[in-house]
């Protein structure tokens, strides 16, 4: 099986991905390593201040942006909500959702840099 193969399996909507970008595999698969560097260099805190929260509230932003972009659903979903419910000062129940979510961002991420040709 191979990465969007793998991808489709976890719930990624990897055919909305590529007919975004006209088709283009290879880009699709380098826009892919790039969501991996921004994530290992701008997750969202799980522990971020519940009383300051602006930094937690970009930072879900630009993942949900890039998430959406490439049709990443399972994470494009849970930042939806993560920023919805940050946006409506609800910061507990935003990094409960962040809890369910980052072990499964981290299972699509370690594919996508276990799968990279």
């Amino acid at each position: 099986m191979n990465l969007l193969d793998k991808l489709r399996a976890m719930g990624v909507d990897v055919d909305d991905g590529l007919k975004r970008l006209m088709g283009n595999e290879k880009l699709y698969k380098r826009l892919l390593g790039s969501f991996v560097k921004m994530i290992r260099t701008q997750a969202v805190d799980p522990d971020f201040d519940e009383n300051e929260y602006t930094e937690a509230i970009e930072k879900a932003h630009s993942i949900k942006g890039t998430a959406g972009n490439l049709s990443l659903t399972p994470i494009y979903e849970a930042y939806t909500e993560i920023l919805n419910l940050l946006r409506t000062d609800k910061p507990a129940e935003a990094k409960a959702v962040l809890a369910k979510v980052l072990p499964v961002q981290e299972e699509i991420i370690s594919c996508i840099e276990e799968n990279m040709e």
